[in-house]
């Protein structure tokens, strides 16, 4: 018995099971500190939703041996500009939210496309290469969303020139996945629209990574010589692999977006890869490895910390701002402890 706990406990990695275990005492703590533990459960629910996709985007990259997506805001720009075409056609509801991930999927794959190239010129040397890319094209964006020809006013400052910093979807397509059938048992709502999309795009890259492309661009990133040796064009799955990732991106802040109820332009997207990053390794992937298990798991403990940590430190701190100092030394902690696992170990 001793000798098969030791080796589940191997295999799940101690500091892994250590942040879990966390996560329920914190639960539990917030039951007997007479807080409203349903309603967290239900916002657990809904931020699991809400970043999941953004952090599915990690898994093609790591599969395909260009590892983790530091680049990821590249993608999510691509997401934004293209709900920002379906404000100003002023589509609204499911329609406005499916229009806009279909502008954003084309911007998506052209970025990718030239992402990709870029990482293949630059192999062993991709994440560095991703956050600096990451890092350039917000930048870049700053300046771009001061020119962008957008008429809407629900979009552009009401004076001078430029896109506003924060734009509302109330009138256009907020919260038309959490609300579809939507539905509330022991306290808990569930938000069935947003987990149903982000489960269907588990699924459909489940099923992609069982396709002949999707088993070539694991092979890739298993081993080089062998994928070549097999007739495999190297450069060309990771290139997809790539592609696929900018555009889950892309989709993923439409989601985001439509839950959170805003669009957030010029610096706001810059850190939200390494959110994203942290959340996969701490579900138990690695910079060569990943499962859409570790997604799920990944983005459930790590949004669940992040949510049900604060509110519990409120009532432990009542004084001062100990509760938001608490809340940075748990997120960031976090998103440290996740990225000295980036080479894989447990």
């Amino acid at each position: 018995m001793a000798e098969k706990l030791k080796s589940t406990l191997k295999n799940i990695g101690i500091p892994r099971f250590v942040i879990v275990t966390m996560l329920i005492v914190i639960y539990i703590a917030a039951y007997f500190l007479k807080l409203n533990v349903p309603r967290l459960l239900s916002d657990n629910l809904v931020r699991m939703g809400m970043n999941g996709i953004m952090v599915l985007a990690m898994v093609p990259g790591i599969l395909s041996g260009t590892g983790l997506n530091f680049g990821l805001p590249l993608g999510i720009i691509c997401g934004i500009i293209g709900g920002l075409i379906s404000i100003e056609l002023q589509m609204t509801g499911i329609i406005g939210l499916l229009v806009a991930m279909l502008c954003s999927i084309p911007i998506a794959i052209i970025a990718g496309y030239f992402y990709g190239k870029l990482l293949n010129r630059v192999k062993g040397s991709e994440m560095m290469v991703g956050t600096y890319v990451g890092f350039s094209i917000v930048s870049l964006m700053c300046i771009g969303w001061l020119v962008m020809p957008f008429k809407s006013d629900a979009i552009r400052w009401p004076i001078g020139k430029g896109l506003r910093t924060t734009i509302a979807l109330t009138d256009f397509y907020d919260k038309v996945l959490n609300n579809f059938m939507q539905f509330t048992i022991f306290g808990v709502t569930v938000p069935t629209g947003l987990l149903l999309f982000f489960f269907m795009m588990c699924l459909f890259l489940f099923l992609f990574l069982r396709t002949k492309t999707g088993l070539a661009i694991r092979a890739t990133g298993s081993s080089n010589k062998f994928s070549k040796a097999s007739g495999i064009d190297v450069d060309k799955s990771r290139i997809i692999a790539t592609v696929l990732s900018t555009a889950l991106g892309a989709v993923g802040i439409l989601v985001y977006a439509q839950s959170y109820g805003f669009f957030q332009l010029y610096t706001a997207p810059l850190m939200m890869g390494f959110a994203a990053v942290a959340a996969i390794l701490l579900g138990g992937a690695s910079a060569h490895n990943a499962k859409i298990a570790h997604v799920i798991l990944g983005v459930f403990v790590f949004q669940g910390l992040l949510l049900v940590a604060l509110p519990v430190a409120n009532v432990i701190f009542p004084q001062g701002n100990l509760s938001e100092v608490m809340r940075v030394i748990v997120q960031y902690g976090i998103i440290l402890y996740a990225l000295t696992k980036a080479g894989g170990g447990q």
